[in-house]
């Protein structure tokens, strides 16, 4: 059995899971990289990443790098004579940093691999209206997400699920599967497969304010899913005219009805109790939405002070 010394690099909450999984297995983690801490607020107060904050609760050694490429910190990350570097939610790596290590660097990625690889892998899932995603564990090598592939597991996506209870349920079974892929290392019965090249091959494209905004001209399925998919972060947005108001307003939480009409793409339908949007095959139902400047807010909430005019429209 290796006698592992390990390397974990990674930044948000996703990675915590798999972090802590890793002490509480005991193994031996020689250092921790993480993003530099970032003013933010109104008072521009530091803030450490959700991954600093656990590796220090532990008494980690931890590094935050500006530059992965910087010879002080390439000096500092040899000096720790890591065997194994495990990368979670992380930027992506030069040569010099993931070939460093004898047993070498793998990453845990939050989909099927080769489909969906990039910044943004369980929105997309979700937004392509997929029915199972997973997890994939993976030798990192010059490109994104191409490498051999170790370990994988799927699991189906709820039809009602939105991205954020994907991510916790996806945070969950990856830290297990980077558990079961570091046994194997240890024990040296790693077998890899190479990712298949395929033309078909879905990209997860990092999110932008234009493939977030709604297109009330696509299917009622369309609509529903972008919403879905894009919900806790960075939410679905569109245009509302409402009289002399227009609005750039996030949806968080919807429902869709499947029904036939005569209105226009758009037309927003308000009574004292329901918000719906007309799209081609039926109704976009809104349950949570933010207008500019408010809080998020349940739409019962919206419609106690908020009129809509009967002309309301959606862009």
């Amino acid at each position: 059995m290796r006698d592992l010394k390990i390397i974990f690099m990674g930044t948000p909450d996703f990675a915590v899971a798999t972090l802590k999984k890793l002490v509480e297995a005991n193994y031996n983690i020689v250092g921790v990289i993480t993003a530099p801490d970032k003013p933010a607020g109104r008072g521009q107060k530091l803030n450490e990443s959700a991954v600093k904050q656990y590796a220090v609760s532990q008494n980690l050694n931890v590094l935050q790098p500006t530059n992965l490429k910087n010879e002080d910190f390439l000096n500092e990350l040899k000096a720790l004579n890591a065997n194994l570097q495990i990368v979670v939610a992380f930027r992506m790596l030069p040569k010099v940093v993931w070939q460093m290590p004898k047993y070498g660097t793998f990453n845990l990625h939050a989909s099927l691999l080769p489909n969906y690889r990039g910044a943004a892998p369980i929105n997309w899932a979700i937004i392509n209206g997929e029915t199972k995603t997973g997890v994939s564990t993976f030798f990192i090598d010059e490109k994104i997400d191409t490498g051999d592939m170790i370990l994988q597991e799927s699991i189906a996506i709820n039809p009602e699920e939105n991205a954020g209870s994907l991510h916790d349920t996806l945070m969950g079974i990856g830290s297990q599967l980077v558990l079961k892929t570091v046994e194997l290392i240890q024990n040296d019965s790693v077998k890899t497969i190479p990712q298949n090249e395929s033309s078909d091959i879905k990209t997860a494209y990092k999110l932008n304010r234009d493939n977030c905004k709604i297109n009330w001209n696509e299917s009622l399925d369309t609509v529903y899913n972008l919403i879905r998919g894009l919900s806790p972060y960075p939410a679905a947005w569109a245009v509302l005219k409402n009289g002399e108001d227009t609005l750039d307003i996030k949806i968080y939480k919807a429902d869709k009805e499947l029904i036939p009409h005569s209105k226009d793409v758009g037309t927003v339908v308000a009574t004292k109790k329901e918000l719906k949007v007309a799209v081609k095959n039926g109704y976009i139902i809104i349950k949570e939405l933010k207008l500019p400047g408010k809080r998020t807010m349940d739409v019962k909430s919206l419609l106690n002070g908020y009129n809509f005019e009967s002309n309301a429209k959606m862009m």
